[in-house]
């Protein structure tokens, strides 16, 4: 970025500040600006142009330096933009694209400037949805399975473990594929930003993975941004070929400061006093996100809930345009529940269909199983008697939630994941303790990560079997 005497010359327009509302600032003078233009201001700041009419601009700063009525103001002649190139990789970027340890970096010779807020890519350049997205949840990966470019929101209350979910889902993209991994923190503590690069850092993924972060301090504009830039990048390495997952932590406060914008600027205030156009907003963004004929972009927006609330305005607008959402229940989280996801209130509309005909056939089942067991757990409180079958429902109920209890540091394959699974369904271990159930489990699935020869045996069955019942087949035939 040029400095401002450089601007001037160039453009040869200057302006003045006539009114100053917080970050929002009204300036006269430059008669060839053009809407959402960027500007800077003779103190080195910048801001952007997002409204005009005969007699001024209005401009949001991307600072929160004090800029006085008087100041100078000079047209830059660009909008909003990014540098891009595969040197980002391993970088981490504020939203202006600059590195947040204020080091410059050399871009390779292929670097391209592109807009950060552009149309989404049409109908005719997308495909369905046909690849899994394996998360290394085991309850995610069985109950709710998620696809290669879908949009699934992540809502709960504060602190019920969804950023843990969220990095899990990124270790797991290190163990099965070579996706890259874009995770944008919208308006976060710097000691989060700090723990965010020191996790990259220490889990390998910084070689694969780009942090785009706003601080809770900085200007609301530059807030704003923040989803914009990471999309952005996204959808660089999207043109190149490769998968993206990239992670929007949170939009309910990129909501709050849109608002606070918005009001700042006298707009009309809707419901919540949210803008009319709120939900154009954050549609537009997730509509960039897919699944396409070249690459892919899948998309894991967050929405913060206040009491376990569903019904909040931001987040039903954020369910009305992704493809299902993950529930994080506060009361799950109490009684002790890792990860604390519920499965009833929790919904996947175009994750089975990239998933193998035995796997679709394990998720009925089990969502089958979880149900009777919220009957027969609610039957129970009145002290009926139960016959033998409902008990060894209830027994079967009991390993299987046993084996959903994962700790955030473990990550499962997919395949060892419907493997326990039907060893569980099938009744093996059901003599054994739980302590001595988790041992086998452990052993199970270190046998799959270090022995060549069992993991390509299990991928094997896996791959011909169609249902249960023909994996039951196999375990019995094959003594496994």
């Amino acid at each position: 970025m040029k400095d401002f005497a450089t601007y001037l010359n160039q453009t040869q327009e200057v302006g003045y500040v006539t009114e100053v509302k917080h970050t929002i600032l009204y300036v006269t003078g430059l008669p060839h600006a053009k809407l959402s233009e960027l500007v800077i201001f003779e103190t080195g700041e910048l801001g952007q142009i997002v409204s005009m009419d005969r007699k001024y601009a209005e401009v949001i700063l991307f600072s929160r330096s004090v800029v006085r009525v008087g100041m100078q103001v000079a047209r830059t002649g660009s909008v909003a933009s990014v540098t891009l190139s595969n040197n980002l990789l391993g970088k981490s970027l504020n939203p202006l694209g600059e590195q947040l340890d204020g080091q410059l970096f050399n871009h390779s010779k292929d670097k391209v400037v592109r807009q950060i807020d552009v149309e989404p890519l049409g109908i005719t350049e997308r495909k369905p949805v046909d690849q899994p997205l394996i998360t290394g949840v085991s309850l995610v990966d069985l109950v709710i399975p998620l696809g290669i470019g879908q949009r699934e929101l992540v809502i709960g209350d504060r602190k019920t473990g969804k950023t843990v979910f969220l990095l899990q889902a990124m270790r797991s993209q290190l163990a099965n594929n070579d996706m890259i991994c874009v995770y944008a923190g919208i308006a976060k503590w710097r000691v989060d930003i700090i723990k965010l690069e020191a996790f990259f850092e220490s889990s390998g993924l910084k070689d694969r993975s780009i942090l785009v972060s706003s601080a809770a301090s900085d200007a609301p504009g530059l807030i704003f941004l923040t989803p914009y830039t990471a999309m952005t990048i996204a959808e660089y390495f999207r043109d190149q070929g490769k998968d993206v997952l990239i992670i929007l932590d949170d939009l309910t406060r990129h909501a709050q400061f849109y608002r606070e914008i918005t009001l700042l600027a006298r707009r009309f205030p809707g419901r919540s006093s949210y803008p009319g156009d709120i939900f154009y907003v954050h549609a537009k963004l997730l509509e960039r996100a897919g699944n396409f004929k070249k690459g892919s972009i899948t998309c894991l927006p967050v929405a913060e809930s206040i009491g376990g609330d569903l019904s909040g305005y931001i987040q039903t607008n954020i369910m009305s345009m992704t493809d299902g959402h993950i529930f994080f229940d506060s009361d799950y989280f109490t009684a002790g529940k890792r990860p604390a996801i519920n499965p009833f209130l929790s919904v996947t509309r175009v994750g089975l269909q990239a998933h193998s005909q035995l796997l679709r056939d394990i998720s009925r089942q089990l969502s089958r199983l979880l149900v009777r067991l919220e009957e027969l757990s609610k039957l129970m409180h009145f002290g009926v008697e139960i016959s033998a079958d409902v008990k060894n429902t209830l027994a079967l109920g009991e390993r299987i939630n046993e084996f959903f209890r994962q700790s955030y540091e473990r990550i499962i394959p997919l395949p060892m994941s419907v493997m326990i699974i039907a060893f569980l369904w099938f009744g093996r271990w059901k003599e054994l303790t739980t302590p001595q159930m988790r041992q086998e489990m452990e052993k199970a699935i270190s046998r799959y990560q270090s022995d060549n020869t069992y993991r390509e045996f299990i991928d094997r069955i896996l791959e011909e079997s169609k249902s249960l019942s023909d994996l039951q087949v196999y375990i019995t035939n094959e003594k496994i």
